[in-house]
């Protein structure tokens, strides 16, 4: 009668209406994709994975891949080839150089001439504040002051952007019995942060701190700042920063879990939220149009280690999911076609 945790995952005997959705009820915008392979890829193909979802645009924040000047040029050169309507790019940036001199001169000059060739946006990875450091060895602070002419050049282009800081506050704390995240940390322990020398309140802090700082540029706050536990939290984040939007990618079972608060919260912010998924994994996306769109009851998330729970549908209303979907995205990013979307 002994069972390892993981082991266990009965089936629901619970027998209540299901709506497995393959695809979404209105054409969406995936604000949070990453397609490293864009230069070289056949988007044809990849256009078609996505007419099967509904999904009538596809956000690559991967642009640079892993830095290179030339995997953008190649990747906006593919989508211009292939279909500038479905694909929308976003640039990168490396701050590994900030000590340099010239660093700053040098990035804001690169954004320039990347938003001409046609980028939309700039992603921030989470090695910002976690991983990247400077010449001396010491941790770049998102809210380094050295920064912040990129952070207000994005607002005088005119482009979002899309920054992810830190994980999951869970992945800070101690990887016992009280832990959420256990078990996704003892599959996967690489995502440990439990010993790391620099908290995730500080982290988040900086966040803050450019988001404050700089009231000209839009951020889209990527997985829900990590506050999609707690929404009340998030609802203080959104009044407090008025150019701050979000994206539920990865983060669709802390929703699915909450249907009642999180309809609510939905509703209230629905200017300020956009779709996201992150991973490109076409079957996935299921989850997140179940959990939108119907009231289903009871339902698993598709990992079970980020989610051992059940979730149920929020049933929102459509002029809300419309702005989740597509209205919200096409405010804030530039140059996407609208056209391809109901008024």
């Amino acid at each position: 009668m002994k069972m390892d945790f993981e082991e266990y995952d009965p089936p629901s005997s619970l027998v209540v209406p299901e709506h497995k959705l393959t695809r979404a009820k209105f054409p969406f915008i995936d604000v949070h994709n990453h397609q490293f392979s864009m230069p070289t890829q056949d988007l044809h193909a990849l256009a078609k994975e996505m007419d099967a979802l509904n999904m009538a645009v596809m956000v690559n924040l991967s642009g640079r891949g892993r830095g290179s000047t030339e995997h953008l040029d190649k990747s906006l050169e593919n989508v211009k080839k292939t279909n500038p309507k479905r694909f929308i790019v976003f640039t990168n940036m490396d701050f590994a150089a900030i000590d340099d001199p010239e660093w700053q001169s040098r990035m804001v000059k690169q954004l320039e001439d990347d938003v001409k060739k046609g980028a939309n946006g700039l992603k921030i990875y989470k090695s910002l504040g976690m991983f990247t450091n400077d010449s001396k060895g010491n941790r770049i602070k998102i809210d380094d002051p050295r920064i912040d002419p990129i952070w207000a050049k994005c607002g005088e282009l005119g482009i979002p952007v899309l920054i992810h800081a830190a994980d999951p506050k869970q992945f800070w704390q101690p990887i016992d019995k009280n832990n959420e995240r256990w078990l996704e940390l003892k599959l996967h322990p690489g995502r440990r942060h439990d010993t790391d020398p620099v908290s995730w309140e500080t982290i988040i802090a900086e966040q803050h701190n450019i988001f404050k700082k700089h009231p000209k540029t839009k951020f889209i706050n990527a997985h829900m700042g990590w506050y999609g536990s707690d929404l009340q939290k998030l609802g203080e984040l959104m009044e407090k920063f008025p150019n701050m939007y979000t994206e539920i990618g990865a983060v669709i079972a802390e929703l699915g879990r909450q249907p009642r608060a999180a309809r609510a919260f939905l509703i209230k912010y629905q200017d300020r939220v956009m779709f996201g998924k992150d991973s490109w994994v076409p079957d996935e996306y299921e989850t997140y149009f179940r959990v939108l769109e119907t009231a289903d009851e009871y339902f698993p998330y598709h990992k079970r280690y980020h989610a051992f729970w059940r979730m149920y549908g929020l049933e929102l209303p459509d002029d809300v999911l419309k702005k989740i979907y597509y209205k919200n995205a096409l405010k804030v990013i530039p140059n996407i076609d609208a056209s391809q979307f109901p008024k």
